[in-house]
């Protein structure tokens, strides 16, 4: 492995974990790794860090604390003992950390991009990005029973089977067809089905659909028949059926889409074992915490209070913005106030011995809070801002926005958004509600359908073209949180846990998680 990508490699598992590492120490830890030529795996850093998180309090590692760390594990290197486990029981993956991956339709498997992602992408970016996604449902149709195509044609007499048919061919096919497209407007009040070959014209006036919010540019799969206006009229919709987990990942075992390493099957079934006994685990989050107003600092403290006399600690707080009562936009001219309220915040946290030293706190920025943009994935908080809180707590991490949690093998994802009051006014037709009339639980379906934490149209709400990959949702993580400014509610749908913690500023609501369970809390004061 050359210099630069052993560099990167080792930036990013100590960036997973929490820690900030410095130039000097960078260089410590490459001399070491360099004694282990035969370790293709990073199996000596990983156990590094796993004695780092036992003896440094910091998020910010030095060359000195380095090297005292690598004395006392080459001290040890000869000793007749177990080897100690690479694995940690958690690591937070930031969204500008996710590896990409695009699918080759030709060799029918997912390749990893390795080149560096620019922030300000090139025009192509952006119709890659609609290509991508179509790309990843279309594969994940393919595998579909209903949907896939027969070996034979003896068996469609026997078995049902609807093979979808690409847009280009209709013209010259008769009858019902299934096809698969993104919804798109491209004139005013005209809609279209647009997949990799052709844009055909849609009239809705006599669909049935099924559960989820259809807007613009989701993916769907309709049933319908062209007209000789060269109209498809539609008779059902649907979003693409969702494929289990277990099928997705056998499918595409080497490919590791969450960002959180790829492991042995020795070491999943360990980590497994590991997290059914991590029964006294237990995630708090809370959304929307404005630090600006006084009621709801003392309604934190009494959360904090309350969790410092459990029997057991907390293992994790998730601190979800906003973190102001006001928008921290180009009007917003009290950014020296927030840095000390963050410094207040630290405190108290400071003034909790137990939580301090045992908890950690992760920290995820909301649409109002302080940063370049309102683009999706948002950057972590500015270091301006956090730096007093993070030198009184060193167990604090900042991360992006979504972000992703990994605890042993179980798969979390964080996401702070207003979406749901967004998907339903950018909806194209009224929602089914033959099924359900919660609109938390047409939220749920469309997002683990479509893959994606947000499908909304990029002038809705606009993402960063070449970081689109860190909103999939593929495959379906274990448990999603959707901080959201709607009532408190979760949702089991598909293998997946859903929850929305509610707003603690204006309800006072959190959620305790146990992530061995899945179980869900929903708490209030």
């Amino acid at each position: 492995m050359s210099s630069t990508s052993q560099r990167k490699k080792i930036q990013k598992k100590f960036k997973n974990r929490g820690y900030n590492l410095k130039f000097d120490a960078l260089d410590e830890i490459l001399v070491f790794a360099d004694q282990f030529p035969d370790d293709a795996d990073g199996e000596a850093i990983d156990l590094l860090l796993d004695n780092l998180q036992e003896s440094h309090e910091s998020s910010t590692v030095d060359a000195e604390s380095v090297r005292e760390l690598i004395n006392r594990l080459l001290g040890a290197h000869n000793a007749p003992e177990e080897p100690t486990t690479s694995a940690s029981s958690l690591a937070v993956i930031d969204a500008f950390l996710v590896p990409k991956f695009g699918y080759d339709a030709v060799k029918k498997k997912f390749n990893e991009h390795t080149k560096s992602l620019p922030i300000h992408g090139e025009a192509y970016a952006k119709t890659a990005l609609y290509r991508e996604r179509f790309m990843l449902l279309s594969q994940r149709v393919s595998r579909a029973e209903h949907f896939s195509r027969p070996a034979f044609d003896a068996e469609m007499s026997q078995f049902e089977s609807n093979e979808i048919s690409s847009i280009q061919s209709l013209i010259s096919q008769r009858g019902r067809k299934w096809v698969m497209g993104v919804i798109s407007q491209l004139e005013d009040g005209h809609f279209y089905l647009e997949d990799l070959s052709a844009s055909v014209e849609i009239d809705l006036s006599k669909y049935k659909i099924t559960t989820g919010f259809f807007t613009e540019n989701t993916i769907i799969l309709a049933e319908g028949e062209m007209q000789v206006n060269g109209i498809f009229q539609v008779i059902t919709c649907g979003f693409p059926p969702l494929e289990d987990r277990d099928k997705t990942l056998k499918t595409h075992s080497e490919c590791d889409f969450f960002g959180g390493g790829t492991q042995t099957k020795e070491e999943t079934i360990r980590l497994a074992d590991l997290e059914r006994q991590a029964v006294n685990d237990t995630f708090v989050i809370l959304s929307d915490i404005w630090l600006d107003n006084e009621e709801v600092i003392g309604k934190l403290e009494t959360v904090l209070d309350g969790f410092e006399n459990v029997e057991t600690v907390p293992s994790l707080f998730v601190f979800m913005g906003n973190f102001c009562s006001r928008p921290c936009n180009l009007a917003f001219g009290s950014y020296s106030s927030l840095r000390e309220q963050f410094g207040k915040l630290g405190r108290m946290i400071g003034n909790h011995p137990r939580l301090k030293e045992s908890s950690r706190f992760l920290f995820i920025p909301g649409p109002d809070d302080a940063g370049p943009s309102t683009v999706l994935p948002r950057c972590a908080l500015p270091n301006y801002l956090t730096e007093e809180l993070q030198n009184i707590i060193p167990n604090a991490i900042f991360s992006s926005n979504p972000c992703r949690v990994k605890f042993y093998n179980q798969e979390i994802v964080f996401f702070r958004q207003d979406l749901l009051y967004r998907m339903r006014r950018s909806c194209l037709v009224t929602p089914s509600s033959e099924e359900t009339k919660d609109p938390f639980k047409h939220l749920v379906y469309t997002i683990t359908h479509q893959s994606h934490l947000c499908p909304l149209p990029l002038m809705v709400q606009p993402i960063i073209w070449n970081y689109d990959h860190s909103l999939r949702l593929y495959p379906t993580p274990h448990t999603i949180v959707l901080g959201d400014k709607s009532e408190q509610e979760v949702c089991k749908f598909g293998g997946t846990t859903c929850f929305n913690p509610g707003c603690f500023s204006t309800d006072s609501t959190f959620v305790a998680y146990r992530p061995s369970t899945q179980e869900v809390e929903l708490s209030a004061l």
